[in-house]
């Protein structure tokens, strides 16, 4: 079996980490794997796995990436995947269009990953037709259901992301070397409760909402710091200065760290008192709940979305209400205070199970003959 994945890039995310994942997965299957994208700091990654990575440019969101559809299109000819994945939309549709005028004995599989709540509209549909549509989460199988109702339910597959518990055991203690570079690295954490939120630095991620918190559980006699971790997209580099500024204006400047893109966040979540999510718009699934959750560190996060349909099994003490600034002080300070423990992780939440699911779409589509 030969599998053809296709993204933007390869650069930080649950997309791209997913593609990375199921491709390192094939290979030790005795699989091909083959990954089209932009390129990015995690090729080298994906190459070292054993799969093989295709340059193209399919990432811009506008109409000259279509001129990449014959190129893919003879690419799919000389390589002759059994299986396309297209897991974004505008490869999506440069993909779909390839494929469209390739012969029905000659033409690869398709499949979709959809990995989040895409906007209801013509050009978000792209990820909806695939011969197997995977849902990431049950929210978002139930949001496909309702705004792209011409997805065949028989054709919807929920597989959640997942975690290696080998790689975030509960009780994981990062190594004498990492923990003194951190210890001189953040020296102001000394004798502070350390909260933690990961993610990219965007409108919706909820750092306004983090800031209260710090504010509010100072106020409440509780020595918190908050530690911001996440990329800056350049574009969003005005977005940072905003929340600097924000920082200062509270009067949190030593309260607050902004560490930025981070490859050690199993580490930092590690030595963290808590970790949070607080984004305003609902998370597809978000992994970063699993993993802390797995490692045995509490949760504290928005219910709603993939967020909260994992804390809901695992953690439900961390539920907070959407939106509810005191209702996230209160739960906060009585998670910290109280210290309830993290249920087990389910097994089908795990890197495993996610990978083998993924693999079993594949072959299950491959022995399903071709619609007429």
């Amino acid at each position: 079996m030969k599998v053809l994945q296709i993204l933007p890039e390869l650069n930080s995310g649950g997309v791209e980490r997913g593609t990375l994942e199921v491709a390192a997965h094939l290979v030790r299957e005795g699989y091909d794997a083959l990954v089209v994208s932009n390129g990015g700091r995690q090729v080298e990654a994906l190459v070292h796995s054993g799969a093989r990575h295709i340059a193209m440019p399919v990432h811009k969101k506008r109409l000259g990436t279509l001129l990449q559809v014959r190129p893919l299109r003879r690419l799919f000819e000389t390589e002759r995947p059994d299986i396309v994945h297209i897991r974004s939309r505008v490869p999506g549709w440069v993909a779909w269009l390839a494929l469209r005028k390739m012969s029905s004995t000659e033409r690869p599989r398709l499949v979709s990953t959809v990995h989040g709540f895409y906007s209801v509209n013509a050009y978000s549909a792209i990820m909806t037709r695939g011969e197997r549509v995977i849902a990431v989460s049950e929210c978002i199988r139930d949001y496909v259901r309702a705004h792209f109702p011409r997805t065949p339910e028989s054709a919807v597959r929920v597989i959640p992301r997942g975690v290696e518990p080998g790689r975030y055991p509960r009780g994981f203690e990062p190594d004498a070397g990492w923990l003194v570079d951190w210890q001189r690295e953040q020296a102001n954490l000394k004798g502070k409760i350390t909260l933690l939120l990961p993610g990219r630095i965007t409108r919706l991620k909820g750092h306004e909402d983090f800031f209260g918190l710090i504010a509010g559980l100072k106020a409440g006699g509780l020595p918190a710091h908050g530690l911001v971790v996440g990329d800056t997209h350049p574009k969003k580099r005005a977005y940072l200065d905003e929340l600097r500024a924000s920082v200062s204006a509270r009067g949190l400047d030593e309260d607050i760290s902004f560490l930025g893109h981070r490859s050690d966040l199993r580490e930092i979540m590690a030595v963290s008192d808590l970790v949070l999510s607080l984004s305003q718009q609902p998370e597809s699934f978000g992994r970063t709940v699993v993993e802390a959750l797995s490692l045995g560190r509490r949760f504290v996060g928005y219910d709603h979305g993939g967020v909260g349909e994992q804390l809901r099994v695992i953690f439900p003490a961390g539920c907070v209400r959407l939106g509810d600034v005191e209702g996230l002080l209160e739960t906060t300070r009585r998670v910290l205070l109280e210290r309830p423990e993290p249920g087990p992780i389910p097994a089908a939440y795990t890197l495993e199970a996610m990978c083998r699911a993924t693999e079993a779409v594949y072959r299950d589509l491959l022995a399903t003959p071709r619609a007429a």
